[in-house]
């Protein structure tokens, strides 16, 4: 690659997906793309049969397969990686091993960063719903990663149209100087959680980062069993409430308890009786109450850690 050549890494952040990596390599490597690309795959500790699989996708595939082991275990670490791996690159786009991309993903990728100089840009997830319970209001869908921001190209300026780490291409200038993921919001593992892609989408913000949505820059998010069930909300919205409070929320100086103001426990309260009214009166819109007071709870939770610190 000459210094001219425009080139993109196509960055798969993976642990224990080896099922799942060779349907969606096959998918990229079939793209069309106005930028030759690679395809890089981040394994972050896996304990299944990853590297024989990448091995031989690697004999399989026309376009170069590149793999990497990081040994920090927990996404940010894996994203940051990719990161570190693709700064020899123009543009860079991260994919999640449960998801699949539709034939004009790159296409419409390289349109709003090549055409419209932008330094971000994102696009449609879709999600793959066929076991979808009776209880999944459309409501709670953004929380399994759909984003659809209508039909038409947009300028991403505010928070209300976010674009999200498992379907996004980046201009690599907008890391040299040293952008990342935090940390601090680790996913470790299998487990949930997680939210450096929302402290990211927050920093860009703020930077007045030129964004851009492209809704044919689409794909589709297998979403596994596990998600399909109240707990895995409840407990999302738990640790997304902690983290903030450890992190985002100052702690106050009066008024407290345990590190906590003590307007929260009236809040507290309050957010208890709504969601049990709602739950006698047998409403469906009662778990996402519930999302609301287990999040107040993690606040509460991050705050108290931060009081013992």
């Amino acid at each position: 690659m000459t210094a001219h050549t425009e080139f993109l890494t196509v960055a798969i952040c993976s642990y224990n997906s080896a099922g799942l990596l060779p349907r969606l390599v096959e998918g990229l490597d079939r793209l069309e793309s106005p930028v030759d690309f690679e395809i890089l795959i981040v394994d972050n500790n896996s304990t299944d049969d990853t590297r024989q699989v990448i091995e031989q996708l690697q004999r399989r595939v026309k376009r170069p397969l590149r793999y990497v082991l990081e040994s920090e275990q927990g996404i940010p670490y894996a994203r940051n990686r990719a990161i570190e791996e693709s700064l020899g690159s123009t543009y860079m786009a991260f994919i999640d091993a449960d998801e699949l991309p539709d034939p004009q993903w790159l296409i419409a990728a390289c349109r709003g960063l090549r055409e419209y100089d932008a330094d971000c840009v994102g696009g449609r997830i879709r999600l793959d719903l066929r076991k979808r319970p009776t209880w999944m209001t459309d409501s709670l869908l953004p929380f399994l990663g759909q984003i659809d921001h209508g039909n038409l190209p947009l300028k991403v300026a505010d928070g209300s149209t976010p674009v999200w780490s498992g379907n996004v291409a980046y201009r690599t200038r907008l890391f040299a100087g040293g952008l990342r993921f935090d940390t601090r919001y680790n996913r470790a593992g299998s487990g949930i959680g997680g939210g450096e892609d929302g402290i990211l989408f927050r920093a860009l913000l703020e930077n007045n980062t030129a964004m851009r949505y492209e809704p044919e820059m689409s794909i589709v998010h297998l979403i596994p069993d596990f998600k399909l069930k109240r707990s895995y909300f409840l407990k999302l919205h738990y640790i997304s409430g902690k983290r903030a409070g450890m992190f985002e929320m100052s702690r106050p100086q009066r008024n407290r308890l345990f590190g906590i103001p003590f307007f929260m426990y009236r809040q507290l309260l309050k957010k208890t009786y709504n969601v049990l009214t709602l739950i006698v009166r047998r409403n469906p819109e009662y778990l996402r109450e519930a999302m609301t007071l287990t999040h107040h709870i993690g606040n509460m939770k991050g705050l108290c850690n931060q009081h013992a610190h």
